[in-house]
């Protein structure tokens, strides 16, 4: 049987039927604008519910759905996106600046200003968030002891593939960005922005996910610049610039008793500027079935950092209690490659791990790190490990 040759189609009439068909699946897609419910870009107006319906009807849609917000300052209460969904394809498009109670007491005892729950395929992308958190900070400071612990400006809850790009998040009571709970999750482009004494501003915290990468981002917070908790695994930092803040920080770990572990996180191409502290690993001192293991810090630059190289298996806020245990989170495989830069302390490399279960596996390669100018000192209590190639300080290990 005689085969016949396929016909061929022109090269241009090909890429045309690309182009009409990708401009027809984005034509199919439903815009929703916040103003078509209400919202006002006044800055004043409450448009907590126009954003609610605008994504109700996103979220009920079987096709894929864009939810608009034009420039201008929009104020909003807190908002609960809430899923499951009919379709795996929201875009939050944001071109302007959503602006939290200016009063903390509205939403300080929320947890949350913005959360997604249970959603699928959401992407936010663009736009300011603006948590108003001074307020809250300074009632904190007082000591007054009635303040709300305040509300995380934006999380991310029991949700997969999600994509947050080009977003600037400032001044938020408590966390800036949260994910918790999540699967698929990519973080780029994110600026963040609190001062360097707001209290528990930490720029994004993850926690109970897997598959979770942080590109290209520069974070300047009063806590720390990313926080790793129990539970998160598959994490992978790259090209993240962070000061002031207390740095990249694995923990606190081992708080309670039964926890889930840390494991496989990558934190490479950073910069530290003044900040507390630089490649932090902590657990609480007393008892726990705790882990953290399978971590590589590489290619970081400190200027000025208080503790560059930190495993501290003695956290104990308060004193309170802890004292007189041993953390029972295990700390195993640990590397830390192409580490330079000057300390403020003249300690630069401290490990000081449990007694009980001392850290194992743990490689310096390539660190130079100085104290004015001159070589650093480093510190190990019941650490093991190997150093190669240059390490400065001379290794503990």
């Amino acid at each position: 049987m005689a085969v016949l040759p396929l016909p061929t189609i022109p090269r241009r009439i090909t890429l045309f039927f690309i182009i009409f068909f990708a401009f027809s699946a984005l034509a199919k897609a439903e815009r929703y604008s916040v103003l078509s419910y209400g919202a006002k870009p006044d800055g004043r107006t409450d448009s907590t519910k126009a954003f609610a319906a605008a994504w109700s009807r996103a979220c009920a849609s079987t096709k894929p759905a864009t939810i608009y917000v034009p420039r201008g300052r929009f104020y909003l209460g807190q908002v609960r996106f809430q899923g499951p969904c009919k379709n795996h394809a929201i875009l939050l498009s944001i071109d302007g600046t959503l602006v939290a109670p200016s009063d903390y007491k509205v939403i300080g005892n929320a947890k949350n200003w913005l959360i997604f729950e249970n959603v699928n395929g959401v992407t936010v992308t663009g736009g300011t968030l603006d948590g108003q958190g001074a307020g809250l900070w300074s009632c904190k400071k007082s000591g007054k002891g009635s303040c709300p612990r305040g509300a995380t400006s934006l999380e991310f809850s029991n949700s997969n593939n999600i994509v947050i790009t080009g977003l600037a998040s400032l001044n938020s009571q408590l966390f800036h960005i949260v994910i918790l709970g999540c699967q698929n999750v990519k973080v780029q482009g994110v600026k963040v922005s609190a001062a360097g004494n707001s209290p528990n501003t930490d720029g994004i915290h993850v926690q109970s996910s897997t598959g979770v990468t942080i590109l290209n981002s520069r974070i300047g917070t009063g806590d720390d610049c990313v926080s790793i908790g129990p539970g998160t695994s598959n994490l992978w930092i790259e090209n993240v610039a962070c000061g002031p803040g207390h740095g990249i920080s694995i923990g606190s770990l081992g708080k309670e008793s039964h926890e889930a572990g840390v494991q496989n996180v990558t934190v490479k191409t950073t910069t530290f500027t003044g900040t507390q502290n630089g490649l932090r690993i902590k657990s609480w001192g007393r008892p726990s079935n705790g882990f953290a293991r399978d971590i590589l810090f590489q290619h970081a630059v400190m200027n000025n950092v208080q503790n560059p190289i930190l495993i501290d298996q003695n956290y104990c806020p308060g004193e309170k209690n802890c004292p007189g245990q041993d953390s029972g989170v295990k700390i195993s495989g640990v590397s830390y490659q192409d580490i330079h830069g000057s300390s403020a302390t003249e300690v630069a490399v401290k490990f000081d791990c449990s007694k009980k279960y001392p850290c194992t596996g743990i490689k310096l390669q390539d660190v130079k790190l100085t104290y004015k100018n001159q070589p650093a000192e480093a510190s190990c209590s019941n650490t093991g490990g190997v150093a190669s190639g240059l390490v400065q300080p001379t290794s503990c290990l």
